[in-house]
């Protein structure tokens, strides 16, 4: 497809000033956004009240960008918005080489959205009713995004009167993570995404209408909107990310940054709030300019999360999944993090020492003690020698579950497959199809490199 790209007018040069950073002196090139339309053409928002959030409506990026240049926002030559797929994926790169440490974006205070802000305007006695429902189902370490959603539907109902109008409006409105899943969808993933799946939903589920009825500054027609309560939650969890001092902000303009194992991106706040974006490495002109969503090597929470496959990684969650995770096992170092198998065939040490563990727990208790001793004393000779006369136990097991976790996976697509031809009702099935195959690449390589087929 046509690549669609905004290309930037020269401006005027301001300071770049960042009382975190040093190299805060740097000069940042403001630009002003484009005097056409990416997509269609700009939003006459005279005529405009509430915001279209159909799954079809076009996203205005152009007004955004007029919109941030008024506010304050400062970017660098080279800074520019563009998509490959016609406008539902918006994403920022350069169009010029940035060095490393390069200053990119700054994004003034006030128009940073934040949980801290939202709570201080919006949290009153008022609202005890609604949190009690919050509290009910055990949500209350999900406060501060609620607290969030709260601003954006205040937002959303003031029109073209809000700050945030055009950012808004040029949100995305179609989403293809776990809390946008028809049940179906969920039953064709893995066990692991399934349950990432199930506890995003479980999200939405908490902080949607049932609580949301009850806020009394809210109208009827807000409360009771299923679709909308749904998009600003869409909003908040996608977009908001949790700064040093445990706040929730989203940034706007600066939420366009995609995703990247090796981010291009760090962002900073200074001692007023002003958000700054500097580039990590040297950056040539045409690369995309990404930031980390999290942890690079569990890339079924990016996809429950945020909707996307991230094919970048090097190491996926091997699926070793025990009914009890013991505290040994947590410290030979079980976590989804460490249990890693490695695109080019290759298997962390946590996965063989987990394997080993489970071998001697059942029939070898004397050296399961023995184990642990050497891992704690960092006598890596015993380990090895332990590995090594288990050697034939512990593989045969992680060939068992190779083959069986890759019978799930031919089941679960195959069910899938199953109703490709329903598509309208379940539009994620050729994602979910995607990552069920994804991951069994990966376990097919790791097969062929331990075992030879």
């Amino acid at each position: 497809m046509t690549k669609l790209m905004i290309l930037l007018l020269p401006g005027v040069v301001a300071a770049f000033t960042s009382s975190s950073r040093s190299k805060a002196t740097t000069t940042i090139t403001t630009t002003r956004p484009p005097q056409h339309r990416l997509y269609s053409t700009y939003t006459d928002y005279s005529d405009t009240t509430l915001i279209n959030i159909d799954e079809e409506a076009p996203r205005d990026i152009p007004s955004m960008e007029q919109w941030s240049y008024e506010m304050g926002a400062q970017r660098t030559e080279g800074f520019t918005l563009t998509s490959d797929d016609g406008g539902f994926d918006v994403y920022a790169m350069t169009t010029v080489d940035l060095p490393t440490g390069s200053p990119v974006l700054t994004i003034p205070e006030h128009m940073i959205l934040s949980s801290t802000k939202a709570m201080a305007e919006l949290r009153s006695t008022d609202m005890s009713e609604a949190e009690k429902i919050i509290n009910s189902v055990n949500a209350e370490s999900e406060f501060r995004q609620y607290y969030l959603m709260l601003k954006l539907l205040v937002e959303y109902e003031k029109g073209v009167a809000s700050p945030w109008y055009q950012w808004l409006n040029s949100l995305p409105r179609y989403y293809t993570n776990a809390a946008s899943m028809t049940p179906f969808c969920c039953l064709c993933l893995p066990s692991l995404m399934r349950k990432l799946a199930v506890q995003e939903r479980g999200y939405l589920q908490r902080l949607g209408v049932s609580s949301i009825k009850l806020v009394p500054y809210l109208n009827d027609d807000t409360k009771y909107d299923v679709d909308l309560c749904t998009w600003v939650y869409q909003i908040v969890y996608t977009r908001s990310f949790e700064s040093a001092d445990g706040d929730l902000k989203i940034v706007p303009l600066a939420d366009m940054f995609n995703h990247g194992a090796y981010p291009e991106i760090e962002s900073s706040y200074d001692e007023e709030g002003n958000y700054y974006a500097y580039t990590t490495y040297d950056v040539p002109a045409g690369s995309p300019l990404r930031m980390s969503y999290g942890d690079p090597t569990n890339p079924s929470f990016l996809f429950a999360r945020y909707g996307f496959l991230d094919d970048s990684t090097e190491a996926t969650f091997c699926k070793i999944m025990p009914e009890h995770i013991s505290k040994e096992m947590e410290e030979l170092g079980y976590a989804h993090n460490k249990m890693l198998f490695y695109k080019d065939g290759n298997v962390s040490e946590e996965v063989w020492d987990i394997l080993l563990f489970q071998h001697l727990s059942s029939t070898k208790i004397g050296d399961k003690r023995a184990l642990m001793e050497a891992h704690r004393t960092g006598d890596y000779a015993t380990k090895q020698m332990l590995h090594e006369k288990y050697f034939a136990n512990t593989s045969a097991a992680l060939l068992e579950h190779i083959e069986s976790f890759l019978e799930q996976l031919d089941k679960l697509s195959e069910k899938a497959c199953d109703r490709q031809r329903d598509l309208g009702d379940h539009p994620r099935l050729p994602l979910i199809l995607a990552h069920n195959d994804f991951v069994k690449q990966t376990f097919l390589t790791v097969r062929m490199q331990n075992f030879g087929y």
